[in-house]
């Protein structure tokens, strides 16, 4: 699933692919917001970790998982 970052005072989103359910992230998000959590904290598909401080969030948009195409054919 993607998952848009947007975090104050900087000029680029942050966006990773990650294997977390959409109910998984928007739980992190709110303990984020809500002040039990200082850093928002997800996981990306390759097992990275991205912390953002969670006074500095912006937005945070929570899309569909996509599907990639891989290779030549026919429209």
């Amino acid at each position: 699933m993607e998952v848009k970052i947007g975090v104050q005072h900087a000029p680029r989103e942050i966006v990773l692919e990650s294997d977390q359910s959409a109910e998984d992230v928007e739980s992190a998000v709110a303990e984020a917001l809500s002040g039990k959590a200082q850093l928002l904290s997800l996981v990306d598909e390759h097992g990275r970790k991205v912390l953002v401080p969670a006074a500095r969030l912006a937005y945070v948009e929570i899309g569909e998982q996509t599907v990639r195409k891989v290779g030549f054919s026919t429209l």
